[in-house]
């Protein structure tokens, strides 16, 4: 049985450092993307006419039922043949981003509804011209109730940013399958690797546990 080799981490943390940012820097964009997108597909969900609705639904269902994996080759290799191309760490945040947002948008559509009726009306009843009521009135109360579960899904983004290693994003993973590639040894970079993820993620959730019952206090 082979021996856990201490100095292939130590030949191993200036590749893993770097992956660590770029995993890092696909999450922070990739959330702000998808909380962004989110909130426009929410609000477009109530727009009073259906040819805002329609369309929105029918783009959000189709990002939501196709796997995320088939989303990012179409970006990297289809979308090139139609003059867009970017980078493939673009590319990669940009999927992700899009892919999450559809989600936390039926996250914020649950917030938004769960705003007593009472609220609107009274907005209403003040005159408040319709972009103040929900800057100042709906926006607020929702998303007090949606934080936690918006927390829940940047923790889900961390654990797919793997994915990115089928169009060469030098993250954490990618990172230690080239170095195990070049040394012939896996074990370790992948050890270390996956002591990273949990370490990153679990504090991530118990932050988010704490905002929630903060919340909800």
């Amino acid at each position: 049985m082979t021996s856990f080799d201490w100095s292939a981490v130590s030949d191993f943390m200036p590749e893993f450092w770097d992956g660590v940012l770029v995993t890092l820097q696909v999450l922070v964009l990739g959330s702000m993307i998808s909380f962004s997108l989110g909130l426009v597909w929410a609000i477009a969900f109530r727009a009073p006419t259906r040819f805002v609705r329609w369309p929105v639904n029918v783009f959000t269902e189709f990002i939501r039922t196709t796997p995320l994996l088939v989303q990012l080759f179409f970006f990297y290799f289809v979308l090139p043949e139609w003059g867009i191309q970017f980078s493939a760490l673009t590319t990669g945040t940009v999927a992700i981003g899009l892919h999450y947002s559809t989600y936390t948008a039926q996250v914020y559509r649950a917030g938004i509804e769960a705003v007593p009726k009472g609220q609107w009306e009274a907005a209403t009843a003040l005159s408040l011209p319709h972009h103040r009521t929900w800057m100042a009135v709906i926006l607020p109360q929702a998303f007090r109730r949606v934080m936690p579960a918006l927390g829940n899904y940047v923790i889900a983004m961390l654990k797919d940013t793997p994915i990115l290693l089928a169009i060469g994003v030098l993250e954490m993973l990618n990172q230690a399958r080239q170095f195990g590639g070049q040394s012939f040894q896996y074990t370790e970079p992948l050890t270390v690797v996956g002591v990273a993820f949990i370490l990153i993620a679990y504090p991530a959730s118990l932050l988010v546990r704490a905002l929630e019952r903060r919340l909800v206090r």
